[in-house]
């Protein structure tokens, strides 16, 4: 072929490998904007994404923090001694940490007035923890000790900007004569924002001290409660699986339970808590409120989830894996244990760390059986206390801060979410890792 044929000019009118023609042209806008849209998509879902992460960090993040008043105070054996003879020894222990505190802000050369209804409402019942401080450890009686005492829930918000002075009325619960304390203490030093690891090692305090609230007596609920779920979910879910992908027969029976699988899988969750109480609370008389119940109410809601994702893993294995192994003399129950099993168990290992994740964070089949109603103020203090005595959850505790009135507990729902969005994120993880460990190729 020439340089003259190669350089011909292509008739107008007929097709060419060199120029397009106006269906191709067509079909590669189409495309062009194809691509557009699935870009728009990702994009559009990314900034959600984005906007609803920082909404959580942003309302919860305050939720690791707290303000402290920090002072050193010195009890005398005599104002030990005059304090626990006094009828009113709560106001004497209080009136003693007015005195220090007064001392430390002249000191600072600030000029402030403060009385003791002022410094209860700032820091509540000074002198009960004063008094049970120095009941529990006499020896530091007559010594220098560092209190470090957690503010009202009001003066965390004004320092975290949800209590103004614009916005601020005098009440019972916070003056405005209470923030010039405030700031006065912050002037001096005393005063100063800290890392709340009381958030997450505490437990719930009730309706009157959200800044005391912590999540966690309510973690180790959840523990106690996806062990029950791991124990029975992963054997029987494995099993009834294998059953019915590479044993049952099939006819209309087997047909009939894969239908009825399929179906539990769509059920609403709070239609297994109402299950789970009358059958485990008001037909078996378990203990109400235990992890032990929310472990089987949600033992039952994910069984589903892991048969359908070990079935799914099952049938990835391709026939030639089963036929081989029956071809050198395995019998069925070695071709599937030996072969196809491990070959099946990364994902068999994903859709049961997937389902853990999912009946971690279910609230409604836990109001049912009570575990909202409790409110969870002590860890167990053992093993068998941890699945029997009552308890809450981790989702079951934000819906009870989220419940209640004072702003404070707002907070702490947000800052609840974050650590529930962290043990999620967590699993998930795991799950990869274990995808990518124990995947083969073939």
């Amino acid at each position: 072929m020439t340089d003259a044929s190669m350089n011909k000019p292509v008739r107008k009118g007929k097709s060419s490998l060199i120029e397009a023609d106006a269906q191709t042209a067509r079909r590669n806008a189409s495309e062009k904007r194809f691509r557009a849209y699935g870009l728009t998509a990702i994009l559009i879902g990314v900034f959600f994404l984005v906007v609803l992460f920082t909404s959580i960090l942003r309302s919860g993040l305050p939720a690791f923090t707290n303000t402290v008043v920090e002072i050193d105070f010195t009890l005398s054996q005599e104002e030990f001694d005059a304090s626990e003879a006094t009828l009113f020894k709560t106001k004497a222990y209080t009136d003693l940490y007015i005195t220090d505190l007064k001392n430390q802000v002249e000191q600072a050369g600030l000029d402030v007035t403060f009385d003791e209804a002022s410094v209860e409402r700032v820091l509540g019942k000074v002198g009960s923890t004063l008094r049970e401080h120095y009941a529990a450890n006499p020896g530091d009686i007559g010594e220098p000790v560092s209190f470090s005492l957690s503010t009202s829930s009001r003066i965390d918000g004004y320092f975290n900007g949800r209590v103004t002075r614009e916005g601020l009325e005098d009440t019972r619960f916070l003056q405005m004569s209470d923030l010039d304390l405030v700031d006065a203490l912050e002037q001096a030093g005393i005063i100063r924002q800290a890392f709340n690891w009381n958030f997450i090692t505490g437990s719930d305090s009730g309706v009157d001290n959200p800044g005391g609230a912590g999540i966690g007596v309510a973690v180790v609920g959840s523990f106690f409660m996806m062990l029950v779920v791991l124990v029975l979910s992963l054997p029987i879910g494995v099993a009834a699986s294998i059953y019915l992908e590479e044993f049952a027969p099939k006819n209309r029976w087997t047909d009939l339970i894969e239908v009825n699988i399929s179906n539990l899988a769509a059920v609403p969750s709070i239609v297994f808590g109402i299950l789970g109480l009358a059958v485990f609370i008001q037909f078996m008389h378990l203990p109400q409120s235990a992890p032990l119940v929310g472990g089987l109410v949600l033992t039952l809601m994910t069984l589903p989830t892991i048969i359908i994702a070990t079935r799914a893993s099952l049938q990835s294995v391709p026939p030639s894996i089963r036929d081989a192994a029956l071809g050198v003399g395995a019998s069925k129950m070695q071709a599937v244990f030996h072969h196809v099993l491990p070959l099946a168990m990364p994902g068999i290992l994903t859709g049961t760390i997937i389902g853990l994740a999912q009946a971690l964070g279910e609230t409604a089949p836990l109001l049912l059986i009570g575990m909202v109603g409790f409110i969870a103020r002590a860890y167990p203090e053992g093993v068998v206390e941890g699945f029997t005595a009552a308890n809450s959850a981790m989702p079951a505790q934000i819906y009870t801060w989220a419940a209640r009135a004072d702003p404070g507990f707002y907070e702490k729902a947000w800052g609840g979410i974050i650590i529930l969005l962290a043990f999620l994120l967590t699993m998930n993880i795991i799950a990869i890792i274990l995808r990518r460990r124990f995947e083969r190729r073939w």
